[in-house]
């Protein structure tokens, strides 16, 4: 129950919607009761109880209001069964007619103003958790199972939808539903009324234990359903490899092994779920079988209770045991949702490393340099950058080259404050990059990844994703600056076209250039370039790199590259190993050391 008290903290915003849902649930429980209790005239005429000559009511006062109303109803009653006992049927089926019709009436008003709280918690936690899943660093995602995610974003919250959301106007109106219709019973007969009091709680304690593993078990079904999901994501990413290793059947056998578990963990829920049901009824069925009998001992011997009085009682017995069993199902939903409340909870919850210092400031251009003091830094397995210092003036073009995992990447990942340093410091026109705001620094930088990162939308509108203002002219430009638009006019729609998850429509050669395409729409004051022409073929190379090195010219540029034919201009090359600079200076300078660097670019004219 711990995180349904902070799922329903969502539910502030909506607070009228809850009160008029309670005004709604209060008159449906008040003329629940009375829609049971009208059925003792009726009764009383077909079984000709009626007493047929009654005094007139006299009104008393609100203390006797209930002894008033049930006079004046009996009054009534018997001065028009003595006109016309046709008269009188319609008007006491009438009456039991427009109690239940507005019983229903007041239960839609109260559902129609519970779905704006449910319907508004449920956007508002899916945009929290969106809101929280895109502010988290990347580092994040590295440790978390995507599929998980998803699940937890997708089934998790749909979970808590049924089991949380969907019995609040059962926590509600069903309590008021019990509470008006005991009021009247204990009137009819205070001594059945208190077996009833007894035994319900009794009963709710027995479903209680049986609900006990409720959580544990969802909690492992919602886990499976994660990999499941895990799993058919790396399977649909990962096809042209599985095929070409013959590794069909081995993803098949733990696909089905994961399934398997899900077939188990699901039946054992579903088991302990189904369990209440049956046993609710039972106890159900126990109580008014002990009712009968006791109820039956006051009418037949004691005649304490007449029959009439005793079957409408018997009715209001069952309208108390038809809401109790619906709190014990609410109760059994709510343990398990409370599993699929901790797993969002989680997501809410989670720390965030990289949030901006509470005296972080803006920055809208940069003036000076970049410099890198000594920066060490560590993914958890010993250190990828070590005592790394460089300094990188405005207008100044930097190529890192080096092995893989030399941590050529990991420098234009801090740069880019995806991960924050662990010592040293990294410092932007003289401030340190964590007292910059994420979004101003975001807004000098501009990213060309290796992966061309593309998304299911237009060519246009994946090009003014840093620009959203950009003209139809601009557009254009970038797209020409790019070598890109003779390729997007041959599309069906032109700028207009969808590209398709990832850009799967798409060349590799086609959605880099795009990518390329969209950082010179930005116009960054920085531009990072991760092996920016990697995927192009070698005449689209030759001609996206004249682009970015003009583009290069008036912007500080961070270039990392494997082909040092694209990096031979850059006004300093770096060559790392494991985390450090082995070497320094320009293509010609590096030539004439003869070490690292001229035995690479020897390899790669072979």
């Amino acid at each position: 129950m711990q995180y349904f008290k902070q799922i329903i903290h969502y539910a502030r915003p909506y607070i009228g919607y809850a009160g008029l849902n309670v005004f709604f649930n209060i008159l449906y429980a008040l003329f629940s009761a009375l829609a049971f209790v009208s059925f003792i005239p009726m009764l009383d005429v077909l079984f000709q109880q009626t007493n047929t000559n009654p005094p007139q009511p006299q009104y008393n006062g609100l203390s006797d209001i209930k002894n008033y109303i049930q006079d004046l109803l009996n009054y009534q009653v018997a001065q028009l069964l003595a006109e016309d006992v046709d008269k009188t049927l319609i008007f006491v089926i009438g009456l039991v007619l427009v109690l239940f019709f507005l019983k229903n009436l007041f239960n839609y008003f109260a559902l129609y103003f519970i779905a704006f709280l449910r319907n508004g918690v449920l956007k508002d936690l899916r945009n929290s958790l969106y809101k929280k899943v895109i502010s988290l660093p990347v580092g994040y995602f590295t440790e978390q199972r995507k599929g998980d995610l998803m699940a937890r974003m997708a089934s998790d919250v749909l979970e808590i939808q049924t089991s949380f959301l969907s019995v609040l106007e059962l926590l509600i109106r069903e309590p008021l539903t019990i509470i008006f219709t005991l009021l009247v019973m204990f009137n009819i007969s205070w001594p059945l009324t208190l077996f009833v009091v007894i035994f319900i709680p009794t009963s709710g304690i027995i479903i209680s234990i049986i609900g006990k593993q409720l959580r544990k078990k969802s909690d492992l079904v919602q886990k499976e359903q994660g990999q499941i999901l895990s799993i058919i994501d790396e399977t649909i990413n990962g096809q042209k490899v599985i095929k070409t290793f013959n590794a069909t059947e081995r993803f098949i056998s733990r696909f089905a092994a994961s399934t398997q578990r899900f077939f188990k963990f699901s039946n054992a829920l579903v088991h302990r779920n189904n369990l209440a049901a049956p046993t609710s009824e039972f106890l159900g069925i126990a109580i008014i079988g002990v009712l009968l009998w006791f109820g039956g001992r006051m009418v037949l011997l004691e005649q304490s209770l007449d029959g009439t009085t005793f079957i409408v009682f018997m009715g209001l017995a069952y309208n108390i045991l038809t809401p109790a069993k619906g709190i014990s199902k609410a109760l059994f939903s709510i343990r398990k949702g409370d599993a699929a409340a901790a797993r969002v909870v989680e997501i809410l919850t989670t720390d965030n490393p990289l949030k901006d210092h509470p005296k972080a400031e803006n920055k809208n251009s940069f003036e000076r340099d970049i410099v890198f003091e000594k920066v060490t830094f560590s993914y958890g397995n010993g250190p990828v950058v070590k005592d790394f210092s460089l300094t990188i003036k405005k207008g100044e073009t930097i190529a890192l080259v080096g092995h893989s995992g030399s941590g050529k990447t990991t420098i234009a990942n801090l740069l880019n404050r995806f991960y924050d340093i662990n010592s040293g410091a990294l410092l932007v026109d003289g401030t340190p990059i964590n007292k910059i705001k994420k979004e101003s620094l975001y807004s000098l930088i501009g990213v060309v990844t290796q992966e061309a990162i593309l998304f299911n939308d237009s060519v246009e509108n994946n090009l003014k994703l840093g620009q959203p203002t950009a003209t139809e002219e601009q557009v254009i430009t970038a797209a020409k600056a790019a070598y890109a638009h003779q390729f997007i006019q041959e599309l069906p729609e032109g700028y207009k076209a969808n590209i398709g998850e990832s850009g799967s429509k798409l060349s590799g050669g086609q959605k880099q250039r795009l990518s390329i395409a969209r950082a010179v729409l930005k116009n960054p004051q920085i531009l990072i370039l991760d092996e920016a022409t990697s995927a192009l073929d070698t005449t689209s190379e030759k001609s996206v790199q004249q682009a970015l090195e003009n583009l290069m010219k008036k912007r500080t540029s961070l270039v990392i590259a494997h082909r040092l034919s694209t990096i031979q201009k850059a006004d300093r090359i770096l060559v790392l190993d494991k985390g450090t600079i082995v070497e320094s200076g320009s293509h010609d300078e590096l030539l004439k050391k003869g070490k690292v660097y001229k035995s690479w670019v020897a390899l790669q004219k072979l």
